[in-house]
């Protein structure tokens, strides 16, 4: 039986680890195969290590990461990569500048679900994201563009969102959902039909079925576009419309 071509998905992860295990599993899990060799090719950049996002993007850092993101997307082109995704909503800040110098296509997490979101019939978003993505209006600006209005939270919000980030996920423990539906209400409450889990940490509060269908996973969008990219069938994703 001969085996379809497909292009090679090149991962820039490790930003942060459990994030990028988890996209590597919604992409297997969503591609439509019926044995090993009908699943995409991958290779995977976990560079733990990268300088963190948000710290050098609100000044608390100055360790710039995007050095190591280039250097690890060009490694992901010597291994065979043709399609780059990242995992990680901060590190879209350095979108263009990525773009700009790797010779294969990068899929941009933050306008493919913005995209999504208008196409499911939204009017007005939450954003639920880490300072760095909030703070340089990486989201605002494409619902600007996309003609979709959208929210986020407040200072104390804020501050909720970023502690279940920082402080209960990537610090290993268990996430203070109380926290976490405080800022979420907040952004119902003004009106949100729906709120972006902008950051790849807060998807994993969905994998662990902690969130209802009123939550748009962007690592679910980024998997979904991933593997149509790499020239295979999505399948299995629940998109209800608002």
């Amino acid at each position: 039986m001969s085996i379809e071509k497909s292009k090679v998905l090149g991962i820039l992860g490790g930003l942060g680890p459990m994030a990028t295990a988890y996209f590597y599993e919604l992409v297997i899990a969503h591609t439509k195969a019926e044995r090993d060799q009908d699943h995409i090719d991958m290779v995977i950049s976990s560079k733990a290590t990268t300088p963190d996002r948000t710290a050098y993007i609100t000044g608390q850092s100055n360790e710039d990461p995007f050095g190591i993101m280039e250097s690890e997307a060009h490694r992901l082109v010597t291994f065979g990569a043709e399609v780059i995704a990242i995992p990680c909503n901060t590190a879209h800040y350095f979108f263009t500048r990525l773009h700009e110098v790797i010779p294969i296509p990068v899929l941009n997490m933050v306008e493919l679900t913005v995209e999504k979101a208008a196409a499911l019939g939204c009017g007005k978003v939450g954003i639920l994201a880490t300072d760095g993505t909030i703070c340089t209006d990486t989201y605002q600006h494409v619902c600007m563009a996309k003609h979709l209005a959208c929210e986020v939270p407040g200072a104390a919000g804020q501050a909720d969102v970023m502690q279940v980030i920082y402080r209960d996920i990537k610090g290993g423990r268990p996430p203070e959902m109380a926290a976490f539906h405080r800022a979420a209400e907040e952004l119902f409450s003004a009106g949100c039909q729906r709120l972006i889990l902008g950051c790849t940490e807060l998807s994993l509060l969905k994998k662990d079925g902690l969130l209802d269908e009123r939550y748009l996973d962007s690592m679910d969008v980024l998997a979904e576009a991933a593997i149509a990219a790499c020239g295979k069938t999505p399948v299995g994703f629940a998109w209800p419309p608002v």
